[in-house]
């Protein structure tokens, strides 16, 4: 029979079956009309044809765990696609074409993603109950040694997604688990993480910290910019840190003077990755991406290979928006990388070669063929924003800021301005009517500024006037409005900046003012995000919603 033909050949295949696989069949006239398609409730696996395989379906209502053999998720209608063959229509799953272990998507705790007790347990100290939806997803990638792309809206917990399969791998806190070699033994740095501005920096390390407790928490090391080098360097002497976190021209820096040995770090971590492409980051980057994991026992040929850099440490990138610069990058310095989203983990390879990166649910824009990203906003922007414009002369800009903020009560509002130099004219005209308001810019020390947040965080400032600077990675969940003063450049902007309030499921408010000309900007970051931003005015000390 033409069947019994069609399942040895894919037994040659192997378990792993792709739409790919099946097409190829399909062609051949003798087995077209045998190849039957099922319901939506189905997919087209070895099993369906009678033959033995170790994977399990789950149904989709059900708790998703990681079993003995090979689970897989039930993929929602969404993304299904549709196959026809001559007269007959029929629904296939999407399935991943390389064998990677399902991650837990429903998982309910996170001593379901397969981390150590131990750290199970100080998260819930801390009060970390159940795992967000990309850290459900991340963390078990992580564990099996993928390179990945980790991609969510801000707020989503992706520092998390990443520090947890480190921390279950590296200091205390690991337990039993180990990586197939005895890493108690090892002496040095085994995790390398760069962000691209010191706040960043700065907050990734309390994380860690705090993970860690009081008594471990020198395991940890930051190497930021704007600190004491010196005492940078006793630290990284005195301490031997596991895990050193900073900004790529201090780490190369030190790195460059021989006080920082990574040949056998473990993991590299790019934090907001999108940044860290930059020109004026690519020789510190370079540096990084060539002395971090790369083995000194290798042959002279051989050490220099990017194919034994690669292999020789895992690489984890993380940002809130994934242009195609990300991609690229991400194939050049990954191996065999995979992108992680809430719910769905894909190979990289799955992405078209060239032009921007298009998400399933996407609506085609006239822009999707232009360098700028479209993405819906459930992939780029917190689900539980509401998004608005008003209209003002450029020069009531910091008035209509006053009366936004009296009339939507917020007690915690982050205004983004395009110039350093607009800043303290701004604040200077909050203060006078009686409004407490501070500057945060890149030209301020660094205890100036962690001085400043630290009163923001305290409620002792009410609203924080800043650039771009504070735009990406900070965490700062008492932020419950946004107000964009001068328009972002770009989607991928307004996403970022968007992304200081709502974090973690919170409720927040994105509130543009623009004057006329600029209207049209707003439609197309409109279209650009797939959202609505209403029109809108302050009027009695109350939000009108007026028509466009």
């Amino acid at each position: 029979m033409p069947v019994l033909v069609l399942t040895r050949a894919l037994l040659l295949v192997g378990d792993s079956l792709s739409l790919r696989n099946v097409s190829q069949f399909t062609r051949i006239a003798p087995f077209r009309d045998k190849v039957r398609f099922l319901s939506d409730s189905g997919s087209l696996t070895l099993a369906s044809l009678g033959l033995k395989n170790e994977v399990k379906t789950v149904s989709a209502n059900e708790k998703n765990k990681l079993q003995q053999g090979v689970s897989t998720i039930e993929v929602p209608k969404s993304r299904v696609k549709k196959k026809v063959s001559g007269n007959k229509t029929g629904l296939i799953k999407e399935r991943n074409p390389i064998d990677i272990k399902t991650a837990p998507f429903a998982a309910e705790s996170f001593s379901e993603l397969g981390l150590p007790p131990l750290l199970v347990e100080r998260l819930e100290k801390e009060g970390f109950m159940v795992p967000t939806d990309v850290q459900a997803a991340a963390v078990p990638t992580v564990l099996k040694n993928h390179d990945v792309v980790i991609q969510s809206y801000t707020g989503s917990g992706k520092t998390l997604a990443y520090v947890l399969p480190i921390l279950s791998q590296v200091g205390p806190l690991s337990g039993e688990i180990s990586n197939g070699s005895e890493t108690g033994n090892k002496v040095g740095i085994e995790a390398v993480i760069v962000a691209p501005s010191r706040e960043l920096g700065m907050q990734i390390v309390r994380e860690v910290e705090k993970l860690l407790g009081p008594a471990d928490k020198k395991l940890v090391q930051q190497l930021v910019g704007g600190a004491n080098r010196s005492r940078q360097e006793e630290a990284l002497r005195k301490n031997k840190p596991a895990i050193v976190v900073g900004t790529p021209g201090r780490i190369a820096e030190i790195s460059a003077a021989g006080k920082l040995p990574t040949h056998g770090c473990r993991y590299l971590v790019l934090d907001e990755v999108d940044q860290l492409l930059a020109v004026n980051f690519r020789e510190d980057m370079q540096r990084i991406l060539d002395h971090v994991g790369r083995r000194p026992g290798a042959r002279r040929g051989e050490s220099n290979s990017p194919l034994v850099k690669r292999s020789a440490r895992q690489t984890i990138m993380v940002s809130a928006t994934v242009p195609f610069s990300v991609i690229r990058a991400a194939r050049s310095w990954g191996c065999d990388p995979l992108l992680v989203q809430a719910n769905k983990v894909v190979p990289l390879e799955s992405v078209p070669p060239s032009g921007p990166v298009n998400i399933p649910g996407t609506p085609p824009t006239a822009s999707s063929s232009s360098n700028v990203q479209v993405m819906p906003s459930v992939q780029s922007l917190p689900p539980n924003l509401q998004h608005y414009y008003t209209i003002t002369r450029i020069q009531h800009k910091v008035d209509m800021l006053r009366r936004c903020v009296h009339a939507l009560d917020a007690k915690c509002v982050i205004a983004f301005m395009n110039h350093t130099k607009q800043l303290k004219d701004a604040v200077f005209k909050l203060e006078a009517r009686g409004m407490k308001a501070a500057e945060l810019h890149g030209d301020l020390s660094k205890l100036v500024r962690s001085t400043i947040l630290k009163k923001f965080r305290n409620g002792e400032v009410r609203v924080l006037l800043t650039n771009e600077l504070s735009a990406r990675g900070l965490d700062l969940p008492e932020c419950d409005l946004v107000v964009n003063l001068g328009l972002p450049t770009d989607s991928v902007h307004y996403a970022h900046r968007a992304g200081r309030t709502g974090r973690l499921g919170r409720e927040g408010t994105v509130v543009t003012i623009c004057e006329e000309p600029e209207v049209f900007v707003v439609k197309k970051l409109q279209k650009q995000l797939s959202l609505s931003i209403q029109a809108c005015e302050f009027s009695d000390g109350n939000l009108v919603i007026t028509e466009d």
